[in-house]
């Protein structure tokens, strides 16, 4: 199974994100190879955490902007 990909359907919407994070956390690698479950509980906890932090972050951006 050495090499092979999985390959990962795009059914989320916030999918896009959450690979942005995973690459960023530097486990895109492991996603793309064996997938979203094997990730740690940690690993995983850390990709829903900063998730959640960008969409409140960006929806406070967005509700500021649309005061001006």
């Amino acid at each position: 199974m050495k090499g092979k990909h999985i390959k990962l359907k795009r059914t989320d919407p916030l999918e896009a994100l959450k690979m942005e994070i995973a690459a960023e956390l530097g486990l895109i690698d492991q996603v793309r190879l064996k997938g979203w479950h094997s990730l740690s509980a940690k690993e995983a906890g850390k990709i829903g955490g900063l998730m959640t932090q960008r969409i409140k972050s960006r929806s406070q951006q967005e509700n500021e902007n649309s005061l001006d």
